[in-house]
């Protein structure tokens, strides 16, 4: 132990000794001090796992938007058109999700996946239109 001028008590020894574990696989670390993981390999694992439930929720929901999309846009290759909800059920479509919806002036509500939407109509039929932005 050293003794400092000022009066404080440096241990080099207990500094050196401390010994830093990975966060991962628990081996120990060698290099920098404020190092938290032995290799990308252990890093990339460790925040994986941290974060592996709310990315299955959200990449199964997006899963979801994009199949709903991609069904719209195959239903409706002309940009507006009219099918049925039995159809585009049949092909797989949620009607559960979307990202938005659309109030028009008169009451009508568009349900929309990204551009591609619909408006219920009478009976089982829905009018599938594409959203053209004016930007």
């Amino acid at each position: 132990m050293q003794t400092f001028a000022n009066g404080y008590d440096f241990d080099y020894l207990s500094v050196m000794i401390q010994e830093r574990t990975c966060l991962d696989c628990g081996s120990v670390i060698h290099g920098r001090a404020d190092k938290k993981f032995c290799n990308d390999l252990c890093r990339n694992n460790y925040n994986n796992q941290l974060n592996s439930d709310s990315y299955n929720i959200i990449r199964n929901i997006n899963n979801i938007l994009k199949r709903n999309r991609r069904i719209m846009e195959e239903l409706n290759p002309a940009g507006k058109t009219k099918t049925t909800r039995e159809r585009m059920a049949s092909k797989g479509f949620n009607f559960k999700y979307l990202t938005h919806k659309y109030d028009t002036q008169n009451g009508k509500t568009y349900h929309f996946c990204y551009e591609y939407g619909y408006l219920p109509l009478e009976g089982d039929e829905v009018l599938l239109v594409k959203r053209e932005d004016k930007d």
